[in-house]
């Protein structure tokens, strides 16, 4: 592979050919404004364009514009015919193909597989505005628009579908998208370095099939296929063996002689003898990690995953185990009669590169186009800093570590200083406060491996589980300092913490646990326990629960001693593979012992490549060697089983009591419904059929449903709910109708019910969950 230059080491000086614009041009007109003939470089994307570096069409836009290329956009094109594409011309150099922020799949289907009301990165969050798979669909489109032209996919939908995946959509196992969309190339990943280097390379004249050893870039070439004579191919079970493990033979066993292998042996010639060389320690190191580097990895081929769940589950894992950029080797996998060729993953950014990406001239606004039009992601996100990507928590639900990397890459101090200023002086709406300083987790800015050798060396999937490696810097101090800068910066009123927090991290600083609850929580935070029950956890690589009784403890103590009212959110998976009914009948016993009435809660969704996916689709467990005889992970797959789970965590809810009532009954533990405070959902109600209230003094006579306790008392109180009447107030949280009491009880009210806040935007699931689920 190519070594890495820094990103702005090579940006030209401006000049009139490439003049900055408050927005890189959607139509003709505005091209004509800027005197441009024709693009470099035109990126396709299904997200409404916002120039900001949180989306990504704008930060890669602007990148190419600061390396003196001219970049257009064509934002959420019809695509129904190739006109759309045609908008700015023909592209000088190729076309740039992503789905947008989040995976289209993901943005359009709930995790029941239905379709989604609304489209939060679209004005006025309008569904529909997108296809399905549009990596693929726009691919031909473009091409369809200007044939020959090249066509270069990436962003999360292509990075997470590089190889034959499970789709969850159709339920079975897809070829690589490289195949599906007939791209020339696909950028995965953290993209800046491969698509400077791979611009200015075309540029220049060189042909883009000749262009193949870029990091983080997948691509086809014909089977078999090698860069040189010099490499070598490692079958991937040489680094997983996968099926059943032939025994040893007994060294001791009589073998019955074979005197025509004895004749063979005798009869080959004497063997060459070489002198023996005497090498030093770093000639042999130097060596091995040559050959390291020319060696690919070949996975079963799409034919054999596609119908081998076992190895389907080992050719993921031998995927995660090549995850690390420092020791990562090539991938390949074989499609019909083509091969998926795959380069080790991008070097992460470096600090100073990390600071010229977002100190861009962004304008840090929606174009202008969309009028006056709602777009609920700018919303969310608009008066937010990101000061970090990665994540080295490996939680098997999410993507973000396939996509950005276990490696944490930060921004400098001074950058997010700045960035903070602008939202003060540029962003329309300000008032004072920042919503968020995180990314795709709260608190783990600037936390690295101890040794730059040993990181690289590494080949954990995660480095906080099964417990927080021994290597792993856990200093908060720099974050702590960050926020005390941020604060005191004038005419910031308050800086909220609004990403997900690693409660586990966390409490290996009590200073900025103190930090955190003194100064920068509104009242709410989020937390992400997930589950509470150990066979679980360990399928998602969550720590126990006692780690959040740890942060929990402490959370309450410093609230306290500042004088504050402050509560944690809890956000929990339903039917997350591995979970049983009677995993989820536990949950929500803790739940209602804890006094927690969720609102938004998630069901399990597999997304391409996560591990949790793997799970999901053959039952495997990758997380440890796979074989015909490992662990098998049930998940609940039915929608009526994935519907009962989800309703245990609303337990409270009276739409969910018939589920529960006949899932529990099931499960033999009627004993649990009925009007008692040691029940978790009341017996029949009436007026509960109309999911009305029953008449004001009357109370809910209890039904012994079977298998439930003899000796309830008749009329004992209902721990539950039954939908709001009429004019019942709305949530605090969100500003829905929530249920209110119908019996007598003696359950105190949740804690949720007692805060009083804005509603608030609720945020989509994405394919890499990239905020708030630590």
């Amino acid at each position: 592979m190519n070594a890495p230059l820094n990103l702005f080491a090579t940006v030209p000086k401006r000049s009139a050919r490439a003049p900055v614009a408050p927005f890189l041009p959607m139509t003709r007109a505005e091209m004509d404004k800027l005197g441009w003939d024709e693009c470099d470089v035109i990126l396709v994307t299904g997200d409404a364009y916002i120039d900001h570096p949180s989306f990504g069409m704008a930060l890669v836009g602007r990148l190419l514009e600061a390396q003196g290329f001219r970049v257009g956009i064509i934002s959420q094109p019809d695509w129904q015919s190739a006109d759309a594409f045609r908008a700015l011309g023909k592209p000088r150099l190729y076309f740039g193909i992503t789905a947008g922020n989040m995976d289209s799949m993901v943005n359009r289907y709930t995790s029941d597989r239905k379709i989604r009301s609304d489209d939060a990165y679209t004005p006025n969050g309008e569904p529909n505005k997108r296809p399905d798979r549009a990596v693929s669909v726009y691919s031909h489109r473009a091409r369809e628009a200007f044939p020959g032209t090249p066509v270069i996919i990436g962003s999360i939908e292509a990075s997470l579908r590089r190889i034959a995946h499970y789709d969850y959509w159709s339920d079975k196992v897809r070829k690589s998208v490289l195949i599906d969309s007939k791209a020339d190339l696909l950028i995965f990943g953290n993209a800046e370095r491969a698509l400077v280097d791979l611009t200015h390379r075309m540029a220049k004249g060189e042909d883009i099939k000749s262009i193949k050893d870029l990091r983080g870039t997948a691509f086809l070439v014909p089977q078999g296929w090698l860069p040189s004579e010099e490499w070598g191919v490692h079958n991937s079970t040489r680094v997983d063996v996968p099926g059943r493990i032939d025994a040893h033979p007994d060294p001791y066993a009589m073998a019955k002689e074979d005197k025509e292998a004895c004749a063979t042996e005798n009869a080959a010639p004497e063997p060459t003898v070489k002198p023996i060389r005497i090498m030093s320690r770093e000639e042999r190191q130097a060596m091995a990690r040559e050959k390291h580097n020319r060696t690919v990895v070949r996975l079963p081929s799409y034919d054999t995953v596609s119908t081998d769940p076992v190895m389907y589950a080992h050719a993921s894992r031998v995927f995660h185990l090549e995850s690390n950029p420092g020791n990562a080797r090539a991938l390949v996998q074989q499609h019909g009669d083509r091969d998926v060729w795959i380069n080790p993953p991008p070097l992460p950014l470096a600090m100073d590169e990390m600071d010229g990406v977002y100190d861009m001239n962004y304008a840090r606004a929606p174009h202008p186009a969309y009028g006056n039009a709602r777009i609920p992601a700018w919303e969310m996100i608009r008066f937010s800093v990101n000061i970090m990507r990665g994540c080295f928590g490996g939680c098997t639900f999410c993507s973000i570590t396939e996509h950005e990397g276990r490696i944490i890459q930060s921004r400098s101090e001074p950058s997010i200083l700045r960035e903070i200023e602008h939202i003060r002086d540029k962003t329309k709406g300000f008032t004072g406060t920042i919503s968020d300083l995180g990314g795709p987790t709260a608190n783990m800015y600037r936390l690295a491996c101890k040794e730059k050798t040993i990181e690289e060396s590494c080949r954990r999937l995660s480095c906080v589980y099964p417990s927080i490696c021994s290597n792993l810097g856990t200093d908060h101090s720099k974050l702590i300092q960050l926020y005390r800068k941020a604060r005191a910066i004038p005419g910031v009123k308050k800086i909220l913490i609004g990403s997900g927090l690693r409660y586990d991290l966390a409490v290996r600083s009590p200073e900025y646990v103190k930090e955190l609850v003194t100064h920068h929580v509104g009242g709410l935070l989020k937390i992400a326990p997930e589950h509470t029950e150990s066979n679980v956890l360990s399928k998602m690589m969550k720590p126990g629960i006692g780690a959040y009784d740890e942060f929990k403890a402490m959370f309450e103590k410093f609230s306290l001693e500042a004088g504050k009212k402050q509560y944690l959110i809890p956000y929990f998976i339903a039917a997350h593979p591995g979970t049983s009914d009677e995993d989820m009948l536990n949950l929500a016993l803790w739940l209602k012992k804890n006094n927690f009435r969720l609102d938004q809660v998630q069901t399990f969704m597999p997304t391409p490549m996560a591990m949790a996916t793997t799970m999901y689709h053959s039952r495997r467990n990758p997380l440890k060697k796979v074989t015909d005889d490992s662990e098998v992970v049930e998940t609940p797959r039915t929608a009526k089983v994935r519907k009962a789970h989800k309703a245990f965590l609303r337990y409270y809810d009276p739409a969910n009591w018939p589920i529960l009532r006949e899932t529990l009954k099931a499960m033999g533990r009627g004993d649990l419904i009925g009007n008692g405070e040691k029940h978790l959902i009341p017996a029949w109600t009436p007026g509960e059929e109309n999911m009305t209230a029953a008449p004001e003094g009357k109370r809910a006579m209890p039904t012994l449903a079977p298998g439930a306790q003899r000796g309830a008392r008749p009329g004992q109180p209902a721990g539950g709910r039954t939908a709001a009447p009429r004019g019942g107030r709305p949530n605090a949280l969100t500003g829905s109708m929530t249920a209110r009491e119908t019996v007598e009880t003696k359950a105190r009210p949740s804690i949720l019910d007692t805060i009083k806040v804005k509603p608030k935007t609720a945020s989509k699931p994405t394919a890499s969950t990239t905020k708030g689920r630590r």
